[in-house]
C-alpha cells in the first residue's frame, strides 16, 4: 500500500523522485523519504507526514543530489508512522539502503537472530530486518549485492516490492517483487530506468514498461544494461510492453478534488466500459475477453464472486443480476475471509475476481486458492498489467481510467456496468432471458450514461442537502433488492471520507434492530424509487417518520407519494430495476464527498486509508 520511486540515469533523480511521491500519494502518506548518491556519498532525508513536510524538509537542508536515487510514501503496518520508521531504511553503516512495500512475516524470528550476532536496530519495522539481512549474507558470504538480495528473499515469508542501492555500486539498482507490484520503466536507448509501484509517477517519463512477475530479480544497471533473474538464479526474458496511461489523466483538470472529478467522469467511464461491447442497435453484447469462456458460465452451477470494500458491493450488485438475468446461483465473498474457512470450491465454479487496482492481496489470494481447486477464475479489474488480470483466466477491464481518490466512485459503477454485460451475456447464451426483454435493456444501458450526467446536473441541491446534515454524528441507509447494495455502498463513502458512523441495510431489516437508533437527530437515506418492493420500502419510511427521524429520500422523476412524506428528496431518472445501482449510487457520492468537504476532510487521502490494499 506504500508508494515506490526510484531512478537511476543522466538526469539529476531528485526532481523525478519527489514528483512520483506527489502522484503516489494517494497510495501512502503517513511518512515519506528519498535517498541519493552523489560522488560516491550517501544522501538521505525522511520525515512523518506528507510529501509536502519531506520537500520543506529537503530545501531546509540545501537541496539533494545525485542521478540515481530511491523513494517512498509510506502506509503504516508495523511501527507508528514517524521520521525513524520512514523509509529508506539502511544497512548499520549505511552502505545499503532500501524500500520496500509488503509485510515480511518471519520478520521477528529473522530479527532476533540477527540481534544475536550483533545487529542493532533503529526502528519498529520489517524493512529495516529484510536490509540488515541482506547486508549480513552480503558482508558474510562476500557475494555481490543481486545474490545477497537473491539469498535473503529465499529466507523471507511474506509480500514485498524492494528497491535496494549499493553506496559500491552506483550504476546499479536491485529490484525485486513478490505479491506487490513493481514496474520498471524503460528511458531512452537504455541510458535510464525508472522504478514504481504503479505506473503514475513514470508516464510521463517513458512508455516502455516491463511489470516484474512474483519472485523476479531486476538488475538495473546503466552500464550494462536491464537483466531480469528469478529467485533460483534463472535468466528471464523482459516483456516489454507499451504503456496505456495518458498524463493528463492524471491531473485534477479544474476541480477541486479529484474525488469529484471522478464522479463527473461516470457518464465517460460508463460509455468506455460498454464501448465496444455494447451494441443496442443490433441487440449483442460482445465481450472478448471471456469469449472463450462463455460456456462455463452457462453451464456454470454455482458463481462465486470475490471482492473487497467497494468491489465487493459492486459483486453484490452482480449476485441480483446473474441470479435475476442469468438463473445461475450465486455467493458473494469477502476475499479476505474466503481462504480463511475451508471454503467448498468444485471445478466448474465460475469465480468472479473484482478489484480497481488489480493488485489487492487478499483477493489474489483467494484467487490463488480458487484455481488451486480447478475453478474457472474470470478477472474485472481496472488496471491494465497489474497482478490479477495475470492470475485469472480469462476478463474485462473496466476501462475506468485512472482513479486517484482513495474512495472509489467511477470504479464502483465501472464495475457494475461490466458485470451487467456479462449478466446479459450469459443470459442471452442461456436462453434464461426472453429476447424482447434482452433488447429492451441493451437499449436502457445504452441510455444510462446520459441520464448519470442528467442526474449530475442535481449536484447545487445535492450540496444542499449536505449542509444540513454535514454534523450528524450518525446515519442509516436502507434499500431494497438491487439498492441494498447501493445503501452499503452510500454508508461507506459517507464512513471514508466525512469519518461519520453510517450504516447499511436492507429497509426491511431495520425493525430487526437499527429502528431502535432512530430519534428526531438521525437521517436516514432511503434508496427508495419506483420498483418491486415500492409499496413495502414506503412502509418502512412511515416507520421512520413515526419515530421523528429525518428522510432524505431518493425518488423517481415526477413521483409524488414519498416525496411528500421525505424530509428532503432528490429525484433520479426513471429506469429499469436491474439498471437502478448505476445512478442511485451517484448522489450518494455527491452526498458524501460535499459533507466530508464541509467537515473540512482531506477528501482524497482520508485518513488512515489507501488506494490499493497490497498487504493481507
Amino acid at each position: 500500500m506504500c508508494g515506490i520511486v526510484g531512478y537511476i540515469g543522466t538526469r539529476q533523480a531528485y526532481p523525478i523522485l519527489i514528483n512520483g511521491l506527489r502522484r503516489l500519494e494517494y497510495r501512502g502518506y503517513d511518512s515519506a523519504g528519498v535517498a541519493t548518491l552523489h560522488e560516491g556519498e550517501l544522501q538521505a532525508f525522511k520525515c512523518k507526514g506528507k510529501v509536502s513536510n519531506l520537500e520543506s524538509l529537503i530545501s531546509e537542508q540545501g537541496g539533494i543530489k545525485g542521478q540515481v536515487g530511491i523513494g517512498h510514501t509510506r502506509w503504516a503496518t508495523h511501527g507508528p508512522p514517524n521520521d525513524v520508521n520512514a523509509h529508506p531504511h539502511g544497512s548499520e553503516d549505511n552502505g545499503l539502503v532500501m524500500i520496500h512495500n509488503g509485510i515480511i512475516e518471519n520478520y521477528l524470528p529473522l530479527r532476533e537472530e540477527l540481534t544475536a550476532r550483533g545487529h542493532q536496530f533503529k526502528s519498529d519495522t520489517d524493512t529495516e530486518v529484510l536490509i540488515h539481512l541482506i547486508d549480513d549474507i552480503r558482508k558474510n558470504a562476500d557475494v555481490s549485492i543481486f545474490e545477497a538480495v537473491r539469498i535473503a528473499l529465499g529466507e523471507v515469508v511474506g509480500a514485498y516490492a524492494i528497491v535496494v542501492m549499493d553506496v559500491n555500486t552506483p550504476h546499479q539498482l536491485i529490484a525485486a517483487k513478490k505479491g506487490s507490484p513493481l514496474v520498471v520503466g524503460i528511458g531512452d536507448q537504455h541510458r535510464e530506468y525508472f522504478i514504481a509501484s504503479d505506473a503514475t509517477p513514470i508516464v510521463e517519463h517513458t512508455k516502455d514498461v516491463v511489470y516484474l512477475e512474483d519472485e523476479e530479480i531486476a538488475i538495473i544497471d546503466v552500464v550494462e544494461g536491464f537483466k531480469l533473474k528469478n529467485i533460483k538464479n534463472q535468466e528471464k526474458t523482459p516483456y516489454v510492453q507499451a504503456l496505456e496511461l495518458k498524463l493528463e489523466a492524471l491531473e485534477k483538470s479544474g476541480y477541486e478534488h479529484f474525488m469529484l472529478k471522478e464522479i463527473y467522469e461516470q457518464p465517460r467511464s460508463i460509455r468506455d466500459s460498454m464501448r465496444g461491447r455494447l451494441r443496442a442497435d443490433i441487440g449483442k453484447v460482445e465481450l472478448g475477453g471471456i469469449r472463450d469462456y462463455i460456456q462455463k458460465f452457462v453451464h456454470a452451477k454455482r458463481i462465486i464472486i470475490l471482492g473487497c470494500g467497494t468491489s465487493w458491493h459492486a459483486g453484490l450488485v452482480g449476485e441480483y443480476l446473474f441470479e435475476d438475468l442469468a438463473r445461475v446461483p450465486v455467493e458473494v465473498e469477502y476475499a479476505s475471509e474466503f481462504r480463511y474457512r475451508n471454503p467448498v470450491i468444485y471445478e466448474d465454479d465460475v469465480v468472479i475476481a473484482i478489484s480497481q487496482s488489480g493488485e489487492t492481496a487478499d483477493t489474489l489470494a483467494a484467487i490463488e486458492l480458487a484455481k488451486s481447486k480447478g475453478a474457472t477464475i474470470i478477472g474485472i479489474c481496472n488496471v491494465i498489467g497489474s497482478s490479477i488480470p495475470r492470475a485469472t483466466h480469462a476478463g474485462s477491464y473496466t476501462h475506468a481510467g485512472p482513479e486517484i481518490g482513495v474512495a472509489s466512485t467511477k470504479a464502483f459503477t465501472a464495475q457494475v456496468t461490466v458485470l451487467t454485460l456479462m449478466a446479459l451475456h450469459v443470459a442471452h447464451e442461456k436462453g434464461s432471458i426472453t429476447s424482447s426483454r434482452y433488447h429492451r435493456l441493451l437499449i436502457e444501458l445504452d441510455s444510462i450514461p446520459e441520464k448519470v450526467e442528467k442526474l449530475l446536473n442535481r449536484n447545487g441541491e445535492i450540496k444542499e442537502i449536505a449542509k444540513v446534515y454535514k454534523d450528524a454524528p450518525n446515519a442509516l441507509y436502507l434499500g431494497r433488492g438491487y439498492n441494498f447494495p447501493v445503501a452499503l455502498e452510500g454508508a461507506l463513502k459517507l464512513k471514508e471520507i466525512s469519518y461519520i458512523h453510517a450504516e447499511g441495510y436492507p429497509a426491511a431489516e431495520m425493525k430487526h434492530g437499527p429502528i431502535a437508533l432512530i430519534d428526531e437527530e438521525m437521517p436516514v437515506f432511503f434508496i427508495a424509487p419506483k420498483g418491486g418492493a415500492y409499496e413495502k420500502i414506503v412502509s418502512n419510511i412511515q416507520e421512520v417518520k413515526a419515530r421523528k427521524g429525518k428522510i432524505i429520500a431518493l425518488i423517481t422523476e415526477g413521483e409524488q407519494q414519498v416525496g411528500g412524506m421525505a424530509d428532503h428528496s432528490i429525484q433520479i431518472p426513471d429506469t429499469d430495476e436491474c439498471l437502478l445501482p448505476l445512478i442511485t449510487v451517484v448522489p450518494l457520492q455527491l452526498l458524501s464527498y460535499h459533507i466530508a468537504v464541509m467537515r473540512g476532510c482531506n477528501v482524497d487521502q482520508p485518513r488512515n486509508l489507501a488506494k490499493s490494499v497490497t498487504v493481507e
